[in-house]
């Protein structure tokens, strides 16, 4: 069988989508009506925004998603519609609707996120079965878990990708987070600051952050911790020691699915066989590249590959002191 030219296969996993609305206001007003223009509708969900973005980049992904309802329908049709292979499990509640609004007046941007649909037991046993089953050589959970699965449902996703060889990513936060490093070995989580600030129980500055990512590798829970920290860029870390990268500066239009980009860059080049700063340097661009569009757009691909250049490591993989 012939390999695939763009890379071994990508799964991500979406347990908690929505269909995501974004638009654009003069001014957000109490009480009265706010008319929105330039309204926009996307897939949403950490893993379908890796998947896009993959996707755009000449990666191979395929998304495995929960969804239920009439919502549920139109968010599968426009994952479809965005060229990504798709595999849904059916549930019996309703799949959620997110809104993103622009406020113009002051560039500041509104994101009002529902709880989604409670999932149950043999729901998830039919998600945890399909990862089992997957040929993927990459799983990517990214986002929040929904109503009703405990708390280490990824570390259990964790162990069956493991169970076949594949490499597990991991983007969640809080509790989910949490139970996974404790409970299972990963192969690279992805916190923002604040996830990882939240992890630990305090304020960390850089140096804080790189020995809390550096306590996670040594104890065995991944073998990278990548630390996406917004306007001051990011850090890899591995038993190598720590790769920093600055943020490239860019005119930020919107953050949604800044976090995703960065996470699809990385898992993209590293699946088709790049070194780990190449692939470090391509999750950085996409991310940076995902906060130039508005709304729900997330990267487009010549923006990416156009501030790849401009990405520069400050520090070699080394030791740390």
């Amino acid at each position: 069988m012939q390999e695939d030219v763009r890379g071994a296969r990508i799964l991500t996993i979406v347990l908690n989508p929505a269909v995501d609305y974004s638009s654009r206001t003069e001014v957000v007003r109490p009480t009265r009506k706010v008319r929105v223009s330039h309204t926009r509708r996307d897939p949403g969900g950490g893993g379908i925004n890796v998947a896009r973005v993959v996707g755009r980049l000449g990666g191979n992904a395929e998304t495995l998603l929960m969804a239920g309802g009439e919502i549920g329908a139109l968010l599968e049709r426009l994952v479809r519609e965005e060229g990504i292979a798709c595999q849904t499990l059916q549930i019996s509640g309703q799949t959620r609707i997110g809104f993103t609004v622009y406020e113009e007046s002051t560039g500041l941007e509104y994101r009002f996120v529902p709880e989604g649909p409670v999932v149950d037991e043999a729901e998830m046993a039919a998600c945890l079965e399909a990862i089992e089953n997957h040929e993927a050589a990459y799983v990517v959970a990214s986002g929040s878990l929904p109503a009703g699965v405990p708390d280490d449902t990824y570390a259990l996703m964790a162990e069956r990708a493991a169970r076949r060889g594949a490499r597990f990513v991991l983007d969640t936060s809080g509790a989910a987070l949490r139970a996974t490093l404790e409970k299972a070995r990963v192969f690279m989580v992805k916190p923002s600051r604040e996830e990882l600030e939240q992890y630990v129980g305090e304020k960390l500055d850089e140096e804080g952050l790189k020995h809390a990512a550096l306590e996670i590798v040594e104890r065995g829970a991944a073998e990278f911790v990548a630390v996406t920290m917004g306007a001051d860029g990011g850090l890899l870390v591995s038993e190598k020691g720590v790769l920093r990268a600055p943020a490239v500066h860019v005119r930020v239009r919107s953050a949604v699915g800044a976090g995703d980009s960065f996470v699809a860059g990385m898992v993209t080049a590293l699946a088709r066989g790049d070194a780990v700063e190449a692939a470090f340097r391509l999750g950085i661009a996409a991310g940076a590249a995902a906060v130039m569009t508005p709304g729900t757009e997330l990267c487009r691909r010549d923006d990416v590959f156009e501030l790849l250049g401009k990405v520069a490591m400050q520090d070699a993989l080394s030791a740390i002191p």
